[in-house]
C-alpha cells in the first residue's frame, strides 16, 4: 500500500439515519445503519478519489468494530492508527431527516456521549511513523470533548508540527457530543491555532467569529493558509492566501446531506496532493480547487449515507463536465 498523503483522526462510527423522514425522533419506527464519522468519511473518499489515505481512531472490540475496520481496509484506507477498545463499544449516532434531506443528530440510544471507544483514543498507541511521509492531517473537533481523546488530538498536532505535516481543521460543530456544550468554545478556539486550513459551515462561523466572512476569519485567524466557509444550497466562500472568491451550489436532487461536508474536504486535499501546495499561488486554480471540492460534496447527497455515497474522480470529472458545459 501507499504510504498515506492524508491522515484523517478522530471517529468512525455507525449513522442510524431515520427510515421516515420528515417526523420528529419519537415516531421514528424504523433506521438504517450507515457507517460514518468525518474523519473516516474523509478517509474513504480521498481513497475513492485516488488520493493514499491513513485513519487514526478506535472502535470497540465488537462486531460494529469489525464491521468498520473491514470497511476501511476494502476501501483501501490504511489502518495502523486504528486502536480496538476491549470494554468501551464503537459508536452510533441517530440522525432524523427532514423532507427535504437535512439531518438531525438526535443523541446515542442507550449509552452516554462519553462512554463510547472513540472517547478512549489513546495519545501513546498513535504511530509516529504515519506523520513522516504524509502531507495533511485532517482533524475535527468532536474528539475534543474527551479528555483521552483531546490529548491523542494534542500528540497528533505536535507530531504535525515535527514532520511538517499540514493541519486541515473542519469544525464539525456538534454539541450532542459534548457533555458540557459551554466548554467547547474556548477549547476549539486553543486548537485553531494550530491550523493550516479551516473549514466551518456558515453556522459554525457566526458561532464561533461572529461573521460568515472567509476573509475576516482568516485575518483574525492569523497564520492560516486558508479559510472555507460552506453554506449547503447557498454554495461556498473561501479566502486562500490573497485570494477571495465564491462558489454557487450546484443544481441537484438532494437525497441525503449526510457526509456532504467531508466529501468536500477530501476533494479539496485530493487537488492540493495532486497540483501540490504551490497551486494556490495562482487564483483561477484556487477556483477550480474549491469547485472541484464542491462537486464531490454534490455528489454525496445524490445517495444515501455517507461513504456509500462517495463518488470517484472520474464520476466528479463526468459531472463537472456536464455542468460547464454551455445549454
Amino acid at each position: 500500500m501507499n504510504s498515506p498523503r492524508v491522515l484523517c483522526l478522530g471517529e468512525i462510527l455507525y449513522d442510524f439515519l431515520a427510515n421516515q423522514p420528515g417526523v420528529p425522533l419519537e415516531q421514528v419506527t424504523s433506521w438504517t445503519p450507515y457507517p460514518g464519522g468525518a474523519p473516516a468519511n474523509v478517509a474513504c473518499a480521498l481513497t475513492r478519489l485516488g488520493t493514499p489515505s491513513g485513519f487514526i481512531g478506535c472502535v470497540g472490540q465488537d462486531q460494529a468494530g469489525d464491521a468498520l475496520v473491514s470497511l476501511l481496509v476494502e476501501t483501501g484506507v490504511e489502518i495502523t492508527g486504528v486502536q480496538r477498545h476491549s470494554t468501551a463499544p464503537t459508536r452510533g449516532v441517530y440522525v432524523v431527516r427532514s423532507l427535504t434531506g437535512d439531518r438531525t443528530f438526535a443523541g446515542f440510544g442507550n449509552y452516554p456521549t462519553t462512554d463510547f471507544a472513540d472517547a478512549f483514543l489513546d495519545p501513546d498507541q498513535i504511530p509516529i511513523s504515519l506523520f513522516e511521509l504524509a502531507d495533511f492531517m485532517v482533524l475535527g473537533t468532536l474528539e475534543l470533548a474527551y479528555p483521552d481523546s483531546r490529548a491523542a488530538v494534542l500528540r497528533a498536532l505536535r507530531l504535525c508540527d515535527r514532520y511538517y505535516t499540514k493541519v486541515f481543521l473542519d469544525i464539525n460543530w456538534r454539541p450532542v457530543f459534548w457533555t458540557d456544550p459551554k466548554l467547547a468554545s474556548g477549547i476549539i478556539q486553543d486548537i485553531l491555532a494550530y491550523a493550516d486550513f479551516v473549514k466551518c459551515s456558515d453556522d459554525e462561523a457566526k458561532l464561533l467569529f461572529g461573521t460568515t466572512d472567509a476573509a475576516v476569519i482568516a485575518h483574525r485567524l492569523g497564520s492560516v493558509e486558508g479559510v472555507l466557509v460552506t453554506a449547503g444550497e447557498k454554495g461556498c466562500t473561501y479566502c486562500i492566501g490573497d485570494h477571495t472568491g465564491e462558489v454557487p451550489a450546484f443544481s441537484i436532487d438532494v437525497e441525503d446531506t449526510t457526509g456532504a461536508g467531508d466529501s468536500f474536504v477530501a476533494g479539496f486535499l485530493h487537488q492540493l496532493v495532486q497540483q501540490g501546495i504551490q497551486a494556490l499561488e495562482d487564483p483561477v486554480t484556487v477556483h477550480q480547487i474549491v469547485t472541484y471540492a464542491s462537486a464531490v460534496g454534490a455528489l454525496t447527497t445524490m445517495r444515501s449515507g455517507a461513504i456509500a455515497a462517495q463518488p470517484t474522480a472520474a464520476e466528479v470529472e463526468a459531472f463537472l463536465q456536464r455542468k460547464h458545459q454551455p445549454s
